[in-house]
């Protein structure tokens, strides 16, 4: 579902600033794939995100989505096949408008825009239906403005939008760091809910090696662009938070807390 063929990404070249993102990365993932993405800041993780959205441009190396060559696409165009849900909590809706009217517009994401209704009674049925799910009340508030809402009801809410139309990848980018610990776990449950019961493809990056441990079927660790260390279905089983540290130590040549693995 996901092919990604030794992309390389590099900010500021030929400058004093010049620093290398993703080097000769390759990644592939099948249908149904759930990876975690696992390393210290300017690992590359994010940079991943953006060169599969296409809001970065790759250097060189290809990226394919269900077969379809992604490199000459802009973020826009990639919008049909990809569904996103970004760290900060406001980023994924819009705030001015209601609750109902972004789940429309997330039900139109990749589709051609016409003169005909805006929201069906069957839409705003389908909407109530699937907002319970939520267990956060926001069935009952179609009319009310986004901007309203909680951190962690919008970001439920962007997760909710970001799976409505069954993209072919989910991008999940930090998306429960900005919430208190009750928030993160009500979001980090319905991110395993949505992408279990849609069969969904995704790829998330987290700082949380706990959360990394507890959701998805793999799990990669990145350190200065590259892919130091990847655990398969059965390997990911067995790993522990300790021993995702001591694999990290053996590429940093000393031992470290999580600590200072998440600084």
């Amino acid at each position: 579902m996901l092919e990604i063929s030794n992309i390389s990404k590099t900010f500021f070249p030929g400058t004093v600033n010049e620093r290398k993102a993703l080097v000769d990365l390759s990644l592939s993932l099948n249908e149904g794939d759930f990876v975690t993405v696992i390393g210290s800041n300017g690992a590359g993780k994010s940079t991943l995100l953006n060169a599969v959205s296409g809001r970065y441009t790759v250097d060189s190396g290809t990226i394919e989505i269900d077969g379809q060559r992604m490199n000459r696409l802009k973020e826009f165009q990639r919008a049909k096949y990809i569904g996103r849900v970004f760290q900060d909590p406001m980023a994924g809706t819009a705030p001015n408008l209601t609750i109902e009217q972004n789940l429309s517009l997330a039900l139109r994401r990749g589709k051609p825009r016409g003169l005909g209704l805006a929201l069906s009674a069957k839409q705003r049925s389908r909407f109530r239906e699937e907002l319970a799910a939520l267990e956060l009340g926001l069935e009952n508030r179609l009319p009310a403005k986004v901007g309203l809402l909680s951190g962690g009801q919008r970001q439920a809410l962007s997760l909710l939008m970001a799976g409505f139309t069954h993209p072919r990848i989910l991008l999940l980018d930090e998306h429960t760091a900005a919430l208190d610990p009750q928030r993160a776990e009500l979001v980090t449950n319905l991110t395993e809910r949505i992408v279990s019961q849609g069969g969904l493809t995704t790829l998330m990056v987290t700082h949380n090696m706990e959360q990394a441990l507890q959701l998805g079927n793999r799990l990669i660790m990145m350190h200065e662009g590259r892919i130091v260390f990847q655990a398969s279905e059965e390997e990911k089983g067995k790993l522990t938070v300790p021993l995702l540290l001591a694999e990290f130590a053996k590429i940093k040549g000393a031992m470290l807390d999580d600590r200072a693995l998440l600084a």
